[in-house]
């Protein structure tokens, strides 16, 4: 699971691009008690989610030419440029170079070899989500890709990241963890977008990120009450935990989950 003693080329932010921001925010108040605070008049509309008085993740609004709304999964950069230097020679791509942000730190969007578009945080005031690993907050990441070597081999050139097979009573998990962090970093995993029948349909490759919580099939019903869609419903997996695959008003997909990925 995550946490935030964020380490480099883990996950250390989220935020949400979406058609209507005032809408998500009324979703995800409801559906995980987040409240949502602008940044500021200079921020451009983008703002933070706030769980407890801690931030958990980030959103603003954006619009058909910056894409369709979804979620953006941000990994821990040392050097941003030096990142986006090693994204192109992997041949990846980068879709916003990296800037500084009000002194809390400097990010880029950049794209892997597939084309799925990722985010990279290099700290400097602000370390990242002030929560995470616990209920309401990120726990968990996935990749659907169209080729699980050549993505392990991309995010090992561009973030340092170390990937393993995992066995559980379902098959075979590829799982991913920073450089040297052993099997306590594991934060997240590599799935073959053809040979999951709900991710297979959606016809192209993206990032999931999962946010832990207490009951998912009442977030499931909460979810389809406040104009959410269910992609998968909730399902036990062996050794996994609890789980449910969603997708907001306005289009953007995320999960939820109870219980810890790494467990057998």
């Amino acid at each position: 699971m995550l946490t935030t003693h964020f380490v480099n080329g883990a996950p250390n932010w989220i935020d949400v691009g979406t058609a209507d921001i005032e809408g998500a925010a009324s979703f995800y108040g409801g559906l995980f008690g987040w409240e949502f605070r602008s940044a500021g008049p200079d921020a451009g509309g983008y703002g933070f989610f706030e769980l407890a008085g801690r931030t958990v993740a980030g959103g603003m609004r954006t619009t058909p030419e910056q894409g369709p709304p979804a979620w953006t999964v941000y990994f821990q950069s040392p050097d941003a440029d030096a990142t986006a230097k090693a994204t192109r020679q992997a041949r990846g791509s980068v879709l916003m170079p990296p800037a500084e942000v009000s002194e809390q730190g400097r990010a880029a969007i950049l794209a892997d070899q597939a084309g799925v578009p990722f985010g990279i945080w290099e700290p400097a005031r602000r370390k990242g989500v002030e929560a995470a690993g616990e209920a309401g907050s990120l726990c968990w990441v996935e990749l659907y890709t169209p080729d699980i070597a050549r993505t392990a081999a991309f995010y090992h050139s561009a973030l340092g990241w170390e990937t393993s097979a995992v066995t559980f009573p379902g098959g075979v998990y590829t799982s991913v963890t920073p450089a040297g962090a052993g099997d306590e970093g594991m934060f997240g995993g590599l799935v073959p977008l053809a040979d999951d029948p709900v991710e297979a349909r959606s016809g192209h490759p993206y990032w999931l990120p999962y946010i832990g919580v207490e009951d998912p099939d009442a977030v499931v019903d909460r979810a389809v009450e406040l104009g959410g869609s269910v992609r998968m419903p909730a399902t036990s997996l062996a050794g996994v935990g609890r789980l449910a695959r969603l997708e907001d008003p306005y289009g953007a997909r995320f999960a939820v989950l109870k219980g810890d990925p790494r467990q057998t």
